[in-house]
């Protein structure tokens, strides 16, 4: 005495069970409609229930509560509706169930997509600029659920023209020496058992760029003829080495003359042939005199012809100085 009492409130918690996902049937077809449902019981309070898919929430779900037959716990369920494609392929759809019961460790349930979906298809050149007399390498990349059977290569709508240049291996054609017959629109097929899709490929087979290397030639002025022609041989030598040595495939593309080539040869060789007569011209001018006999001086005033003789300055009077000059 004096009686003194206390009161304690009792709050039981219900924990939920683990929850449940339902409505999935394997595989769906790409653009279907999908609805799952979560469904977790036994929770007091109600637990809460939210979506994931790839670790990112989703938040327009519908939420259903209920209470159980023993009016103190209650069950609890969210659908999710959504439509597939074929990015939703082997996503993960995570449910899972929060409550205060669980402390930190919530319970989760998951599936896994299967979605099927038709092959989509692309060519991919093994190189952006094809000319002629390379190899080239044109791979079909098909992706599709269930995996596309192995494709086929048609060229402009029917078959391929030359097996022995085209090899198909697997999901690749090879043309082993490119030519201007190649050209055209290649086509890759892919089929599985849901669809089947192509891709197409114009391919354009280019020349081969010409690499020659100029040559620059400065001739000399002060060279004698006979050296200036050893020095035309010995360009005209180099530039054939040159050439020789060039790829012989990027001869094999060449379809006509290189009329630049043959300009500038002629153009050299007109040159060349100027100034060898300029050096001529020059080479006479300085050798170049007035030349007279000496029988003819001192002859032109002579009454007679042995007078002449006598006063010529050639005579044998003067026939030490005599000197004669022959061109």
């Amino acid at each position: 005495m004096p009686v003194k009492t206390s009161k304690a409130f009792l709050t039981v918690l219900g924990v939920p069970e683990k929850p449940q996902i339902s409505g999935f049937s394997s595989p769906v077809m790409e653009g279907d409609l999908m609805q799952l449902t979560c469904k977790t019981s036994g929770s007091k309070p109600a637990a809460d229930i939210r979506w994931f898919k790839n670790d990112k929430e989703i938040k327009d779900v519908k939420y259903l509560k209920e209470e159980d037959a023993n009016r103190k716990t209650f069950t609890v369920s969210s659908t999710l509706d959504f439509r597939v494609d074929r990015n939703d392929d082997g996503v993960k759809v995570i449910c899972r169930v929060d409550h205060e019961s669980l402390n930190s460790t919530p319970q989760v349930a998951m599936q896994v997509l299967e979605i099927h979906y038709t092959p989509s298809v692309k060519i991919i050149p093994s190189t952006p600029f094809p000319q002629e007399g390379q190899p080239l390498v044109l791979t079909c990349e098909s992706k599709g659920k269930p995996l596309p059977e192995p494709v086929l290569w048609t060229k402009d709508g029917g078959e391929l023209p030359d097996p022995d240049r085209m090899v198909v291996s697997g999901r690749e054609l090879n043309i082993i020496f490119l030519n201007k017959t190649d050209n055209g629109t290649y086509r890759c097929e892919a089929t599985n058992t849901i669809g089947q899709s192509s891709a197409e490929y114009v391919l354009i087979v280019h020349d081969v760029p010409n690499t020659l290397l100029s040559t620059t030639i400065i001739p000399s002025l002060t060279t004698a003829t006979v050296t200036t022609s050893v020095s035309i041989s010995a360009t005209t030598t180099t530039s054939a080495t040159t050439s020789s040595r060039r790829d012989p495939n990027a001869l094999a593309g060449q379809t006509g003359p290189d009329h630049a080539l043959i300009g500038g040869i002629v153009a050299v060789v007109v040159f060349v042939t100027l100034c060898s007569i300029f050096l001529l011209g020059r080479y006479l001018a300085r050798h170049k005199g007035t030349y007279l006999t000496n029988e003819a001086k001192g002859a032109e005033d002579a009454p007679d012809a042995d007078t002449a003789i006598i006063n010529a300055e050639g005579s044998q009077v003067n026939a030490e100085e005599k000197k004669e000059y022959f061109i």
